[in-house]
């Protein structure tokens, strides 16, 4: 394979813009009067959580090599500085679109639709008898006001949560006269309150916390005057750093480092926009940030918190049409899932079709007693994972079982220490992977003794052993029986539980080993079929592309005439449609009702149609920090339900993909084709029940 040739840096687009790129085209479901009108509150709360995690952890990013001076280009060749500025201005107009939607647009139809959210300014004299109530019962009791003065110094706040800054006027009891004080808001409070449906005329009447806490602060000061309540939330650093050269005990170690992460440092305050200047100045000198770390907002600080209302309201011609998953047919009458696998591969696509089959394999698997050993990988599977409980009682049975569960995934460590304690009781084995290689490889071993010996069942996925997620993300998962398939996953296993040096596999592709190189010959394949005169095509989907060396060969495979698709849901450095060197190149999109998560890749190589499926995006840290794999599908008739269900609806979809240009930037064009839904199609063809979508 010749050496790959390096491109010039503005090939590549910024990482942190095309993440906010993103959020823009999720922002744009919010939009869509098409979309139903709680789903469409639901899309608002979700561009919130996705610029929290940006802010914990991007912008932490940025700002963590600002304060160590570096001036290290990425390969966009942009410095920090400048991503951080352009990073900024960009946030704020996102957040500036998102509350003018929220209050100009959706709150307006939802009253329509007789669910209001009352203000204090709005509120009748029998509201405010039963809030100013409800206050003395339920939140009062929990609050600790906190006041400012040289034996009270500024609180420790936590990260996202929600405080109160209170202006004050007069002594108290003991003469103090600070003029400040801080009210923390417990988690243990709702933050959205539904009114008795006879005090507000409508079916559903909703109040905020903040309005409450606004109304009845007073009542936390006896005998000052309050000149001002200001609610605010500060967004901390929430990356975990573990020295992998120094740590002994990764478990120990990230128990170490959990507590931190709430008080990071700080990196965004947000503020209610009637904050006024004084208390403002002083928020940001407590937390050290500057004007540009400031987001004032006309509405509550936090809008993650209004996810809950959809769930609150039963109102089901407001939200997404139920569906139920359908079953692979040969699962739909056989009850007996061993001889299912054995009779042959099974793909289930999910959320059309179920995760059940993967729940099953391991309740058969904990109860036959023809099992002796079960291994699996965790990363996140929910802190009630129904798995778990069959992988406990598997082990408390007696079975061998092996769990490799990754400590470090982010935001859900807590949950999979929690997960690891409990199998450790009952004596299943846990391992941690490899320190400094994160495990997001999603593997299932079942090993059972048979007439004809031992035999592995195998099940591999592109997404999380969580049942939860399965119902709203896209993702393909494979069962089989395959030997050479079971070689591969056993060999896998014992690299993450034992010592050795990583051999050879016969299918699976994995990381940080072979999964780059094998990627990148792929690509080769089809550039020396191109310069043969032969046909050359390349299909690949998944959430991001940023790895410089694949984007390197895409060019140089467009350049020598390959035909590429690139569906990547979220970042993408990579500039289609630059005259002589990505012409042949298109990149698009997909935001719908669920999460685009599969990773497909297709290689024509010359008729043989390669297709992968994987764990691992085409990102550095996928292909060189994590254990993944890429395992193909072998079977004629699945790889045609892969290019039918996984990329050709995609590729033809019209209503809910968006077309990157070579400026980096995403357009729906206008079709007057009949309307194609990728999602919908699926959901008709596969699902149960499922009647009007979008």
């Amino acid at each position: 394979m010749q050496p790959l040739r390096r491109f010039p840096a503005e090939q590549f687009l910024n990482r942190e813009l095309s993440l906010l790129a993103f959020n823009r085209r999720v922002l744009a479901q919010a939009a869509d009067n098409r979309v139903p009108l709680l789903e469409r509150l639901r899309f608002l709360c979700i561009v919130s959580s996705n610029l929290d995690e940006f802010f914990e952890i991007r912008v932490a990013g940025l700002k963590e090599q600002l304060k160590l001076g570096s001036h290290a280009a990425g390969a966009d060749g942009m410095p920090p500085l400048d991503v951080f500025r352009r990073v900024t201005d960009q946030a704020h107009q996102l957040i500036a679109e998102q509350y003018a939607l929220l209050n100009g647009e959706i709150l307006p139809e939802l009253e329509k639709q007789g669910i209001a959210f009352f203000r204090r300014s709005l509120w009748n004299e029998k509201q405010r008898a039963w809030i100013r109530e409800f206050f003395h019962k339920e939140v009062m009791p929990v609050l600790t006001p906190i006041g400012l003065d040289p034996s009270h110094p500024f609180p420790r706040v936590l990260n996202k949560s929600l405080n109160f800054a209170v202006e004050l006027e007069g002594t108290d009891a003991f003469g103090r006269s600070s003029g400040a004080a801080i009210v923390q808001a417990p988690r243990a409070l709702p933050r959205v309150i539904q009114l008795p449906k006879e005090l507000c005329g409508l079916d559903y009447g909703f109040v905020f916390l903040s309005s409450v806490l606004h109304a009845c602060v007073g009542e936390l000061f006896t005998g000052m005057n309050v000149l001002g309540c200001y609610q605010f939330r500060v967004t901390r650093n929430s990356d975990l750093f573990v020295d992998d050269e120094e740590v002994k005990n990764l478990r120990i170690a990230l128990q170490g480092e959990l507590p931190q992460r709430h008080f990071g440092d700080a990196v965004r305050l947000e503020v209610a926009d009637n904050c006024s200047e004084i208390m403002t100045d002083f928020l940001l000198q407590q937390f050290d940030l500057g004007r540009s770390d400031l987001y004032r907002v006309p509405g509550i600080v936090n809008l993650v918190r209004l996810m809950s209302v959809p769930d609150q309201v039963d109102r089901p011609d407001l939200t997404y049409a139920p569906f139920q998953p359908g079953l692979p047919k040969v699962l739909t009458k056989r009850y007996d899932i061993f001889a299912s696998i054995r009779k042959e591969d099974i793909l289930m696509h999910h959320p059309f079709q179920s995760f059940t089959p993967v729940i099953q394999l391991l309740q058969q698997a904990a109860d036959d007693p023809q099992v002796v050993a079960i291994k699996m990988t965790v990363y996140r599977t929910g802190t009630d994972s129904v798995l778990m409980e069959h992988l406990l009682r598997a082990a408390e049975k007696g079975k061998e079982v092996t769990v490799v569960v990754e400590l470090m995934a982010r935001f859900d460590e807590e949950a999979n220490l929690s997960i690891a304690s409990r199998l450790e009781e009952v004596g299943a084995h846990v391992v941690y992977g490899v320190v400094g290689y994160k495990t997001h490889a999603k593997m299932l071993m079942v090993l059972r003794r048979e007439d004809s010996g031992y035999r592995r069942y195998i099940h591999l996925g592109t997404g999380n052993y969580h049942p939860r997620t399965t119902r709203f993300y896209t993702d393909f998962g494979l069962l089989t029986s395959n030997p050479e398939i079971g070689d591969d996953v056993n060999e896998v296993f014992k690299q993450l539980t034992g010592l050795g040096k990583a051999g050879a596999l016969k299918h699976l592709w994995q990381a940080p080993f072979f999964l780059h190189p094998k990627m990148l010959a792929a690509i080769h394949g089809e550039i020396e079929a191109a310069r043969a005169g032969k046909p050359a095509r390349i299909i690949a989907k998944m959430n991001s592309l940023l790895e410089p060396e694949i984007i390197t060969a895409l060019y140089e495979a467009s350049e020598a005439g390959v035909t590429i698709d690139l569906i990547v849901r979220g970042v993408c450095s990579l500039r289609p449609g630059v005259k002589g060197l990505s012409e042949n190149i298109r990149v698009r999109s997909v935001i719908g009702r669920f999460l685009e998560h599969h990773r497909i890749f297709y290689f024509h190589a010359n008729g043989k149609q390669n297709i992968y499926l994987s764990s691992a995006d085409w990102m550095e840290r996928n292909f060189f920090r994590r254990i993944e794999i890429s395992f193909p599908v072998l079977e004629p008739k699945l790889k045609r339900r892969v290019l039918k269900e996984g990329l050709k609806p995609y590729l033809a979809d019209n209503c809910q993909a968006w077309e990157m240009n070579a400026s980096g930037e995403y357009r729906m064009k206008p079709t007057r084709r009949s309307r194609i839904c990728a999602q919908e199609l699926l959901l008709a063809d596969m699902a149960v029940g499922a009647i009007n979508v979008a």
